[in-house]
């Protein structure tokens, strides 16, 4: 499976000559031309790698970076015209791993995708949370070594997308999105019973889902 890439950038041209680059490299890519359209996209898609823009239309994309970094170790390319010494430091400061002034080569561009995709693979297929291992090799969780009754399936991987992004309220719908992989076409039952179940499997850990009303759930620290 390909690689999968998210663009947040509000210049039409840059959009165009990057996408049609990394795509002809192999890579599938994914557009966005605001920070909002980038949160929407970065929770429907769950990008391997972020290639964002700072000067956007409704905000900063360093205030992105550092939304995303609560939750979230994805790996984060900034493309900027800002180009002084302060401007990079700001940028690693944010949380990114990686920062391009514009105007630059694509094979340069390139270049910085396949090593920061590289080094990303070499994390372990273990996303651990405190005390909290989930295995997504073998669908699997432990606290403190201790094998949870989480079952494989849907209801490993609603916990999985949740503990991925640990202190972001997520709906029904997308969690029905990412999990199912398609709409959710029906009430929310089946969500509401894997949360009532995970919550009974995640009772004497560190950790809990919360409910936002009238928006949706959280995985946080309890």
């Amino acid at each position: 499976m390909s690689a999968k890439i998210l663009l947040v950038e509000d210049n039409p041209r840059y959009m165009e000559i990057n996408k049609e680059a990394l795509t002809k490299n192999g890579y599938t890519v994914f557009e966005a031309a605001s920070l909002t359209k980038g949160r929407e996209m970065f929770l429907k898609e769950t990008p391997d790698l972020i290639v964002l823009d700072i000067a956007l239309p409704d905000g900063d994309g360093l205030e992105l970076c550092e939304e995303l970094r609560e939750g979230s170790e994805v790996p984060i390319l900034f493309l900027s015209a800002k180009k002084t010494d302060n401007d990079v430091v700001a940028g690693f400061d944010a949380g990114g791993d990686d920062y391009l002034t514009k105007p630059y080569g694509l094979n340069v561009l390139l270049k910085r995708v396949e090593k920061i995709l590289a080094k990303s693979k070499t994390v372990p297929d273990t996303l651990v949370k405190g005390r909290l291992s989930i295995n997504i090799l073998s669908g699997t969780v432990t606290f403190d070594g201790r094998e949870l009754g989480v079952k494989k399936g849907k209801e490993f991987n609603v916990l999985l997308f949740l503990a991925k992004m640990e202190n972001t309220v997520l709906t029904s719908e997308q969690i029905y999105e990412k999990v199912w992989n398609q709409p959710m076409m029906e009430d929310n039952s089946a969500i509401r019973n894997i949360i009532k179940t995970l919550r009974r499997e995640l009772q004497d850990t560190e950790y809990t889902i919360t409910t936002e009303q009238g928006k949706g759930y959280m995985f946080e620290r309890g």
